[in-house]
């Protein structure tokens, strides 16, 4: 059984939202176990409720304004920095958090640590894509400045993560660039082609912007300044698409009767590219399966990133990773 450690106390969202998000897990993950990180007043009822349940109590929390290293320094009892130590201490398998970005990378490379080889962690989303297709995409946020070895380590790790996943036995690697042909991009960026185009692990050349959300590459790297900047940009134009449609809706009766008929399918959409479908971002890298959700977390991305962690356990992605990095 897979043992999961939650973060109860980092998101945004009240410790209920968090609590009933892995009340549904549990429901449909018969063979689940949790163990929740948070204040006794909410984590002790719970696990008095639910079998495969346990309380982690802990009496501090880090706040989404904190700077991530100080307080994972100082905040010896925060939640998320004692539930990555559970994790290292063996007492659960996966990490799943809705904190801060930079307290979660901190915990969860100072408390778990990296696999062996691993030069740095990088956070990877999963990305619908043209006719169904899926595409893994980091980093996404954790490094702003790599190395072309690090970006190779990445485009391992992102193979060995679609392989795992999303069951592709020999994953297309695209590097993002502002143009297909290899001459393109900065100085920064054909020293990636070139390391990548050396290394053997079925590069396909360079993927341009549209490719994120398309299905030439099963795997696009870039570096976490990059990818961060091109995921809001996703983000931002889903918003404004959703916003531009519902002010549609508004403006007619049969607007609005046409919307009803495809209200199920935008919310799809919508959550598939918020990452909310799996529950979040995985921090690649790190020597057990974390998964980072977003702050403003409903109850349904963490039931679906507490799966996702449990499923990663049970596709033994560690595994996979450390055997895809080259020493």
């Amino acid at each position: 059984m897979p043992v999961i450690c939650v973060d109860v106390m980092g998101s945004d969202q009240s410790p209920e939202v968090v609590l009933e998000g892995v009340r549904m897990a549990l429901e449909k993950d018969k063979e689940l176990e949790v163990l929740l990180a948070g204040a006794d007043e909410f984590v002790t009822p719970f696990a008095s409720k639910h079998e495969r349940a346990k309380a982690l109590v802990t009496t501090e929390v880090i706040a989404m304004s904190e700077h991530p290293a100080n307080a994972v320094r100082q905040k010896k009892d925060a939640s998320i920095v004692r539930a990555a130590q559970a994790v290292k201490a063996g007492e659960a398998d996966g990490l799943f958090s809705a904190g801060s970005t930079g307290a979660v990378l901190t915990a969860a490379t100072f408390g778990i640590g990296r696999i062996k080889g691993v030069k740095r962690p990088a956070l990877t989303l999963i990305l619908p894509g043209l006719g169904g297709h899926k595409t893994v995409f980091l980093d996404t946020g954790a490094n702003a400045d790599v190395r072309p070895e690090v970006l190779v380590q990445f485009a391992q790790m992102g193979k060995a993560f679609a392989n795992a996943s999303l069951g592709i036995e020999n994953p297309t690697i695209g590097l993002l660039c502002n143009g297909s042909e290899e001459t393109k991009g900065s100085e920064l960026a054909l020293s990636y082609h070139a390391a990548l185009t050396e290394a053997a692990i079925n590069f396909g050349g360079n993927a341009e912007g549209t490719d994120i959300l398309g299905s030439r590459f099963d795997v696009i790297v870039t570096d976490g300044f990059t990818g961060n900047v091109a995921l809001k940009s996703i983000e931002s134009t889903g918003k404004f698409i959703m916003s531009s449609l519902k002010d549609a809706i508004n403006s007619s009766k049969k607007a609005a009767f046409g919307a009803l008929l495809l209200k199920d399918a935008l919310k799809a959409t919508a959550a598939e590219l918020s990452g909310d479908s799996v529950g979040g971002a995985f921090l690649l890298g790190i020597s057990a399966p974390v998964l980072k959700g977003h702050g403003a977390t409903s109850s349904s991305a963490v039931c679906a990133g507490t799966l996702s962690a449990a499923n990663a356990v049970r596709a033994n992605l560690i595994e996979k990773i450390s055997s895809s990095i080259q020493l």
